[in-house]
């Protein structure tokens, strides 16, 4: 009986730490979309692309799930016109295909502001921000009603997707946002630098661990059954 208690309050404890984190992404998320005051119009470019997406607005952000079971994820973010002189943390958007940035008094972006920002294909930013990871990382970059538009981001590993100059040997190359790629190791390879071949010893690593966790678990046990006794 009480070994089932105890199972129980361990599914308990992983279900609440789910919804815990399931929460703190939503509210991410929902401070990316009201990082200014308003709403999306219709006639804008995200909104344009929101309706032509089957998204719903929601504050500035376009909000999409792929299937009735996932949970919507941002696909569109339109903060211009919001007296932005910096971007902040923007990774609650990483999902989006879209961001407006245009008509707000910005002086630099970081470099490192769209890491990981893997399915944006277009911007919109005020004339004199350079497109994210360089203009050279888009397929175009132009000048457009006084706004820079980057379209088209560009993968910068090879043409294969696969190897690449800038990885090291037994690795995969795989884009991870403008101007950025990550680096995996190949099948069968693993550890520093991708240089040991094989699986991963998860026998021999995690094997002693679970057999010295059983054990200090039925040492503890019987020590609290002893004690138990006693009393």
């Amino acid at each position: 009986m009480k070994a089932l208690c105890s199972c129980m309050r361990f599914v308990a404890l992983v279900l609440i730490l789910n919804l815990f984190f399931q929460a703190s992404y939503q509210l991410t998320e929902l401070q990316v979309c009201n990082l200014c005051g308003g709403t999306i119009l219709n006639s804008s470019e995200v909104g344009h692309f929101c309706f032509l997406s089957a998204g719903r607005i929601d504050g500035r952000c376009c909000l999409r799930n792929d299937t009735t079971n996932d949970p919507e994820h941002i696909i569109g973010l339109d903060l211009s016109n919001c007296s932005l002189t910096c971007v902040q943390d923007l990774q609650g958007a990483s999902t989006a295909f879209m961001i407006d940035l245009s008509f707000n008094p910005l002086v630099n972006i970081s470099d490192t502001a769209f890491q990981g920002f893997n399915k944006l294909n277009y911007m919109i930013l005020p004339q004199n921000i350079d497109c994210p990871g360089s203009n050279t990382s888009w397929e175009k970059a132009k000048i457009k009603e006084g706004n820079r538009h980057c379209e088209g981001q560009r993968n910068i590993c090879n043409e294969t997707g696969q190897l690449s100059m800038n990885c090291p040997e037994n690795s995969l190359c795989a884009p991870f946002g403008p101007g950025f790629f990550e680096c995996s190791c190949a099948e069968n390879f693993r550890g520093y630098k991708c240089l040991r071949e094989g699986e991963f010893p998860a026998l021999q690593v995690f094997g002693p661990l679970a057999a010295s966790t059983v054990v200090i678990s039925v040492l503890l046990w019987a020590t609290q059954r002893r004690k138990a006794k006693s009393l």
